[in-house]
């Protein structure tokens, strides 16, 4: 079932975090507009070419993704429930130069709205699937907005990641069902804690005190569980893969920098799955 009075209470937390992980951004126009880009190799990869698709990109934050999806020739939808994410990217789409549509909404809200088999490509990445309050009705909701031949690509941080607390201490359930879990701090200042891996453009200090004072609550859904409820609605599961490291984000406080702004484990401890994608398509 859907919750969406824990939606509300998300956006106001994502409102609040959006204003802080900007301001740790630099001249994030001026770097779009040089032809700097927010998408790492794997999205890229799993992609393929998009010249000239229609494409959606769900719950795309504060639009910098979704305008380089735009630069590589695509007609890009951003959606997402936080009013000052697409305030910001409404105007830093005005301000690049690059064209793209962005659409503040529900995910819920706006698949049901959505006109039926209009897109060519459904796009989430990054922390989508925790949001998720109901995993089938999404599911049938991606489907429903595909065109035949369409695809549904999704690259996220890999749940079995999230039975972790911040000291790689076993805290959380795997098997939740979506139970929703709660914290009372909110939307952390993730961007400030990653430094430049999340601030291609050039990172400044920004807010260096940010305390969200609106509580989140995130979705815990499997692997598995993910598969299942797009297999379900008849698409076909074409690619899956897990990853050793994550793009940009330091999870866990032990976790080292390497090559690409990728965050993993230490020399000498077991490596674990920190990513894992999933591209699936729609056949009628």
């Amino acid at each position: 079932m859907r919750h969406r009075h824990l939606h509300e209470e998300n956006r106001k937390s994502w409102n609040t975090a959006t204003r802080a992980h900007n301001s740790h951004k630099k001249d994030q126009a001026g770097f779009l507009r040089g032809g700097g880009s927010t998408l790492f190799p794997e999205e890229l990869e799993l992609l393929g070419s998009i010249e000239g698709s229609k494409l959606v990109h769900l719950q795309c934050n504060a639009g910098q993704d979704s305008l380089s999806l735009a630069a590589l020739g695509a007609d890009v939808t951003g959606v997402d429930i936080s009013d000052e994410a697409i305030d910001f990217a409404r105007k830093l789409s005005n301000d690049s130069g690059i064209a793209a549509n962005f659409v503040r909404a529900d995910v819920y809200d706006w698949l049901a709205e959505a006109d039926p088999q209009s897109f060519d490509a459904v796009f989430c990445s990054y922390g989508a699937l925790c949001w998720l309050s109901d995993l089938e009705v999404w599911a049938q909701g991606v489907a429903g907005v595909l065109r035949p031949g369409g695809r549904f690509v999704c690259i996220d941080f890999h749940p079995f990641s999230m039975v972790f607390d911040e000291h790689f201490e076993i805290a959380y359930p795997y098997f939740a069902g979506g139970h929703p879990l709660t914290w009372d701090g909110g939307v952390g200042d993730y961007v400030g804690m990653a430094g430049d891996a999340l601030a291609p453009s050039g990172f400044v200090e920004g807010e260096d005190k940010f305390q969200n004072p609106y509580p989140v609550h995130e979705f815990q859904w499997g692997a598995a569980e993910v598969l299942r409820v797009l297999i379900d609605t008849g698409m076909t599961i074409e690619v899956t893969r897990e990853y050793p490291y994550s793009n940009g984000a330091k999870l866990f406080e032990d976790l080292v920098e390497i090559e690409g702004h990728r965050f993993t484990r230490p020399e000498g401890k077991p490596n674990l799955p920190l990513m894992w994608s999933v591209v699936a398509r729609r056949q009628k």
